[in-house]
C-alpha cells in the first residue's frame, strides 16, 4: 500500500506544528491510559506480547551485562521494559523507562514495583541524560508518535556510547493480500472496537493514520544512517505488520 508523503513527525488531527503535535499526543495517551493494556491485547490478539519478547531477545548480549546502561523510551505502560527485564541479571543496573504521558507512566511504574526498573517522566526529544551515557536504547510502538523523527534519532545517537545499540519496534504497512486484510482491519475494525471500549474515538482514528504517515522501512533506514547509525537493519514481524529497526553508533573515526 502506498501512503501520503512522509511528514517530519506525527501530526494528530488539528495539530499544525511540532509543539501542538506533542501536546496532542500526550493528551491522547493520558486519556486512553486506563484501558490501554486491555485494548492492546484484544486488538492484537495477544501477538504484541510475542513482538516484545522477540525484540528483547535481539539485545540479550547487552542486557546480560550487569553494568550496561539501558533505556526504554516511550515506554508507555512498560510492557517492553518488562520484556527487557526478563533478560537482565538481578544484580544489573536498573533499566530506565521513560515516557512523557504521566498517566501511562503511572501504570508502568506500578508494574515495575519490586522490579529492577525506574520510571522517568521525560520527553523523548529532550531526554535528561548525559552524552554517550547509554549502551542500549529501545522504543516499542512509541517512536512513531514523536513530533520529529529526525530529532528523535539524533537524540538517541547523542545518548549512546560508541558501539551502543538502538532498537525501534513499530508498525508498518505490509503489501499483498496481507496488506489488504490488514488495511481493512486497521481502518475499519480497530477504530470501532477501540472507540467502543475506550470511549476515545480520536485516539483510535489516529492510530491507522499515524502508521500511514510513518516512514516506509527503506526511508526509515536511510534516516537512521543520516543520523549517524551504521549496520542498520529492519526485520519484519508477522508478515510486516510490525518490524524491528536496529542500528549501532560507530566508534569515532580517527584522523
Amino acid at each position: 500500500m502506498s501512503g501520503p508523503s512522509v511528514s517530519p513527525g506525527a501530526r494528530p488531527a488539528g495539530a499544525s506544528d511540532e509543539q501542538s503535535s506533542s501536546t496532542a499526543v500526550r493528551q491522547m495517551f493520558d486519556s486512553i491510559a486506563p484501558r490501554y493494556d486491555l485494548l492492546n491485547h484484544i486488538l492484537s490478539c495477544n501477538v504484541d506480547r510475542w513482538w516484545w519478547w522477540r525484540a528483547a531477545r535481539n539485545f540479550r548480549r547487552i542486557l546480560a551485562r550487569p553494568e550496561a546502561a539501558v533505556l526504554d523510551v516511550c515506554c508507555g505502560t512498560g510492557d517492553m521494559t518488562l520484556a527487557l527485564l526478563r533478560r537482565r541479571p538481578e544484580e544489573g543496573r536498573p533499566i530506565l523507562a521513560a515516557d512523557f504521558s504521566h498517566q501511562m507512566l503511572t501504570r508502568g511504574a506500578e508494574k515495575f514495583r519490586n522490579r529492577n526498573a525506574v520510571a522517568i517522566e521525560a520527553d523523548a526529544l529532550h531526554l535528561p541524560f548525559a552524552d554517550e551515557s547509554l549502551d542500549l536504547i529501545t522504543s516499542a510502538f512509541g517512536f512513531r508518535n514523536l513530533a520529529n523523527y529526525d530529532a528523535g534519532l539524533r537524540e538517541f545517537h547523542r545518548l549512546l556510547r560508541p558501539n551502543g545499540e538502538l532498537g525501534i519496534l513499530d508498525f508498518s504497512e505490509p503489501g499483498g493480500w496481507v496488506g489488504k486484510a490488514y488495511a481493512f482491519y486497521f481502518h475499519r475494525v480497530l477504530p470501532a472496537v477501540g472507540t467502543r471500549i475506550s470511549g476515545a474515538g480520536s485516539a483510535y482514528a489516529y492510530l491507522p493514520s499515524s502508521v500511514e504517515r510513518f516512514p516506509a522501512p527503506s526511508r526509515m533506514l536511510q534516516m537512521m544512517r543520516e543520523a549517524g547509525f551504521t549496520d542498520v537493519t529492519w526485520t519484519p514481524y508477522s508478515f510486516g505488520i510490525a518490524g524491528l529497526y536496529r542500528g549501532i553508533k560507530p566508534e569515532p573515526s580517527v584522523g
